[in-house]
């Protein structure tokens, strides 16, 4: 099946500040990639070259096996078949709800009941007459996914649309919109800072670092198995130790842990969840922090407070003295020149 979008050796720059440098990333049909990454290192430019928005300073694009940036070739937006979802909506406060969704269809297809359908799909039905002043933060968001699923695009693109969202809400419109998109057999192109939103709703994530995509995979191979420390600890929570390898065995803080690697000194990963609270002396407890489906117990362990996930429901209390174990594969990156 041909891939709903491919971009190979994008670069982009903005006037005396190159941007992308040659990223590849492809997108199957119905698939959610999440394209992750911190302020600036232009996840954005990516999204709108895709879009139409920035030209291409090299390489291509194809939106459903059909090149719309090149070498000579620059398709307007409107012409791509793309949908977009901003961050705020930008919904058109004058018009109804069902205005706003058929606002790209033509006569005949804002008639054959497509906006309804559309409202349907997004958990809105009857909602057309409405304005979306009427509606809440998340709804909105709804309605704006409904817009762009309307005129059956190649491709989504969901440039952050949930920051606007208190905390609360955030999770569950993520949910619904992801399941109108997998409901519509849409592909889409999440962009977001968000490590939690990239892993709980993609398929594949890709991590973008200073305009070059460092590591892309499932989510869990990203969590288990990094590139590097940056993309570890940024994927998620992470517990770094200093190490000394010597014949398959690391040398740490919290003792000899099996790793696979070269002799030599480094660093080791784990998860906060690996780390296995006994009775004992080794460490102090100085805070837990409770969640509900878990909880953050924070330790100190030879002057370095270390972090726990548990879903123990038998919690230390602070000032109580234990024992760190390590459960699980550790992960170890050599010192810089090391091989």
């Amino acid at each position: 099946m041909t891939p709903a979008l491919v971009v190979t050796g994008a670069w982009a720059s903005y006037p005396g500040t190159p941007v992308l440098h040659g990223i590849d990333l492809t997108v199957d049909a119905g698939e959610l990639v999440a394209v992750l990454g911190g302020s600036g290192c232009g996840k954005t430019t990516l999204l709108r070259a895709i879009a139409g928005f920035h030209p291409l300073d090299g390489g291509t694009v194809e939106l459903a096996g059909r090149l719309v940036a090149g070498p000579g070739v620059d398709v307007a937006p409107e012409r791509r078949g793309v949908g977009l979802v901003p961050q705020d909506g930008a919904l058109f406060g004058h018009l109804s709800v069902a205005a706003n969704v058929g606002f790209g269809l033509g006569r005949a297809a804002r008639r054959s009941g497509r906006v309804e359908e559309m409202l349907e799909l997004v958990g809105l039905p009857g909602y057309g007459p409405r304005r979306p002043a009427e509606l809440s933060g998340g709804q909105q968001q709804r309605v704006a996914l409904a817009r762009a699923l309307a005129p059956a695009p190649a491709l989504v693109l969901l440039d952050e649309p949930f920051t606007a969202l208190d905390a609360g809400l955030r999770a569950e419109v993520r949910e619904q919109v992801c399941t109108a998109l997998r409901a519509a057999g849409a592909a889409a192109v999440l962009v977001t800072h968000d490590q939690q939103e990239a892993l709980g709703a993609a398929d594949r994530v890709a991590v973008l670092v200073a305009g070059r995509v460092v590591q892309a995979g499932a989510p869990h191979e990203l969590y288990r198995t990094p590139v590097d420390l940056d993309v570890g600890t940024f994927v998620g929570e992470a517990v770094v130790l200093a190490a000394q390898v010597h014949g398959g065995r690391a040398d740490t803080a919290l003792g000899r842990l099996d790793v696979d690697g070269p002799d030599g000194p480094g660093r080791v990963l784990l998860r906060p969840e690996q780390l296995r609270l006994r009775d004992g002396v080794a460490a102090t407890v100085r805070e837990v922090i409770f969640h509900g489906h878990d909880s953050t117990v924070l330790v100190e362990h030879g002057g370095s407070v270390l972090r726990c996930r548990t879903a123990d429901g038998d919690l230390p209390a602070v000032g109580q003295r234990v024992d760190v174990e390590v459960a699980g594969p550790v992960l170890f990156y050599p010192s810089s020149g090391q091989q």
